[in-house]
């Protein structure tokens, strides 16, 4: 059979959970048409108090995007120009994109090479390395810490809120691909002091185009962003900051209202999915995710480590399975963001995990047919050869 006869299993399928859910994300988007209120309406409102009672914290708001959600997040705990935010290069550029936008740099802390998330000794380690620094100037120039709970594992937030509380240091959770994900039965998203959503149609609740939100369990916060994402505005549409616009919308909302009713059983497939590729690859010269104590993964992706990851990229392809790679290059390595002033400590276990990670195909629509089929070809592949 020709290559290019061979059905490709996708890595993720937006449209697979769509169609799952097509007669009730229908009948939401037929309901805003009919309502007529397309910004900032009873959908939006709905969903964000739905939204924070799954999570069980007190604020949620919808903005327009998750990026957005970080920056909006960032200035309403006081990040701004000048401020140095510590958090990890091994991320989507989009947690460096955010931080900038603030006018505050991204300072890189290396990571636990099994979580692939930070590693709170490697913060400890970079703080106490900014705070002897000649002159130590950048010590206190210091603001926030964002940890990113990358690939659906929760990063070590106990850990971390401790460091952060030693530092008074304001802490910002990246929870663009952690809806769901818990430590010690505590979602993420409830441990810092904001935290950032994103909705972008790929996550474990994604909605049909871009969208985002800020949780927290703070008030005064909470209100401010509410402002920051409409032009500052208060009741009277005065703006009393400077403020951006970056507003859920309706449709949007009401998609999302659908979906976080089957979040929990999207994400159980997921595991299910996940236990079955651990299972069928446990002899397999790959390095598999790593099971953490108490922290509960909702597998965003599913990143397995090879020496010869291109090759095995190729293999499978060739084979009908498509993969990606999250990331193939570190914050720090990225020419946007190399400068030695993110980077005042080596990175060896950033640098070590981006020349060999792998995501293989998860979504909750993935068959059992398709998941034998992908682990077939992993078997296949023969690193030596």
């Amino acid at each position: 059979m020709p290559k290019s006869s061979i059905p490709l299993i996708n890595p993720a399928d937006p449209q697979a959970g769509y169609l799952a859910r097509r007669a009730e994300i229908d009948a939401a988007i037929q309901r805003v048409l009919e309502n007529g209120r397309y910004i900032l309406g009873p959908e939006v409102a709905h969903f964000e108090e739905e939204f924070a009672e799954y999570l069980e914290h007190p604020h949620a708001i919808g903005v327009g995007s998750g990026t957005d959600a970080l920056v909006l997040a960032l200035k309403a705990g006081g990040v701004g120009p000048g401020d140095l935010v510590l958090t990890a290069s091994l991320t989507a550029v989009a947690t460096l994109a955010a931080i900038e936008q603030t006018g505050a740099a991204p300072i890189f802390a290396d990571i636990d090479p099994q979580a692939y998330t930070l590693a709170p000794q490697a913060l400890e380690e970079t703080i106490n390395g900014l705070k002897n620094s000649p002159g130590g100037n950048n010590y206190p120039r210091l603001k926030a810490i964002v940890p990113v709970h990358l690939y659906g594992c929760p990063a070590d937030m106990p850990g971390i809120m401790e460091i952060a509380h030693r530092h008074d240091l304001l802490v910002v959770e990246d929870c663009a691909q952690s809806h769901g994900a818990a430590i010690n039965g505590v979602k993420t998203g409830c441990w810092g002091d904001l935290a950032a959503f994103s909705f972008y149609p790929t996550k474990n609740l994604g909605a049909l185009g871009d969208g985002g939100a800020v949780v927290s369990s703070n008030g005064r916060p909470a209100d401010r962003v509410r402002q920051l994402r409409e032009y500052g505005w208060n009741e009277q549409r005065i703006s009393m900051m400077p403020g951006i616009n970056s507003r859920l919308d309706e449709l949007q909302a009401a998609i999302l209202r659908v979906k976080l009713t089957h979040l929990e059983a999207a994400n159980q497939r997921r595991r299910e999915i996940a236990a079955a590729y651990l299972a069928a690859l446990s002899n397999s010269p790959l390095t598999l995710p790593a099971s953490i104590p108490g922290r509960t993964h909702v597998y965003h992706q599913f990143v397995v480590r090879s020496s010869a990851r291109n090759r095995l990229q190729r293999h499978l392809r060739a084979r009908g399975v498509a993969t990606l790679v999250h990331y193939p290059l570190a914050g720090h390595q990225q020419p946007a963001y190399a400068k030695p002033d993110y980077r005042p400590l080596p990175l060896p276990h950033t640098e070590a995990v981006t020349n060999e990670i792998l995501s293989l195909p998860m979504f909750p629509e993935l068959t059992d047919a398709a998941i034998l089929t992908v682990c077939e070809a992993v078997d296949a592949f023969r690193p030596g050869s």
